[in-house]
């Protein structure tokens, strides 16, 4: 059995196209919406392939309307694509991002999983990167095989005593100095994390077409072309790691 991870798509369609992969059943991590200005593909594209997903922050976040937290390059980018988004979702890609689980369990050839954007502990929100000491506290009463996650936009795979914890990194909007998209596939139980370049172009050109100001434009550009490593004038090494909170 041939399984596709993917996770942190952002409407970022050239991004997702670019992804060429063999696969029995998708799965998805959620966050498919914001940051980039081309949702309606990519919720067609999880909505008709993926055999299963779970609701990210920003799925929630459109679906409800919430309004988003102003400072940070990150929320100014999505601020930006949040009145695309509502021109272009009607009411059944919103009611279908409201009703996206929060958490999902299923067995696939024998192999138990456990999907979920954040953490057990709290799915849509909770940041967790490669502690092998927090996965272990946040698992403690979870008995699967394989533990699903995205959020962080950080491509992991953990093998603790008692199962997996993959995170397949994000597909629209990397944040490991990568650029180029990433994504997981299990095969048989063997995890391996993947690459693809994708014409980034393409994405800026679809938001200049969407008329999204410049100013947010190059942001995005900044981001997507360092592959998230966006460092802000004058800040420290500590602050730099904090702006990856900003999600």
């Amino acid at each position: 059995m041939r399984i596709l991870l993917l996770a942190d798509i952002h409407a970022n369609w050239p991004a997702l196209a670019a992804i060429d992969e063999r696969f029995d059943v998708c799965l998805f991590l959620g966050d498919v919406v914001d940051y980039a200005a081309d949702p309606v593909p990519c919720i067609d594209w999880i909505r008709r392939y993926a055999g299963a997903w779970v609701r990210g922050n920003h799925d929630h976040s459109v679906a409800h309307r919430v309004v988003m937290r102003s400072g940070g390059i990150f929320r100014h980018v999505a601020s930006a694509m949040r009145p695309r988004h509502f021109e272009v979702l009607d009411h059944d890609h919103l009611t279908w991002l409201a009703r996206m689980p929060v958490t999902r369990h299923l067995t696939i050839d024998g192999s138990r999983f456990l999907l979920v954007h954040g953490t057990p502990r709290d799915p849509l929100d909770e940041y967790v990167t490669d502690s092998e000491i927090q996965w272990q506290q946040r698992l403690e009463h979870v008995d699967v095989d394989f533990v699903c996650v995205g959020h962080t936009h950080l491509p992991m795979h953990l093998q603790l005593e008692r199962m997996q914890v993959v995170n397949p990194g994000s597909v629209g909007q990397p944040r490991d100095g990568d650029p180029r998209a990433a994504y997981a596939i299990i095969d048989h139980g063997q995890v391996e994390i993947r690459r693809v370049p994708y014409d980034i172009d393409q994405t800026l050109r679809q938001m200049r077409s969407c008329g999204i100001d410049e100013d947010a434009i190059a942001a995005a550009e900044l981001i997507l072309r360092s592959g998230g490593r966006v460092k802000a004038t004058g800040t420290s090494a500590a602050q730099t790691e904090h702006l990856f909170d900003d999600l």
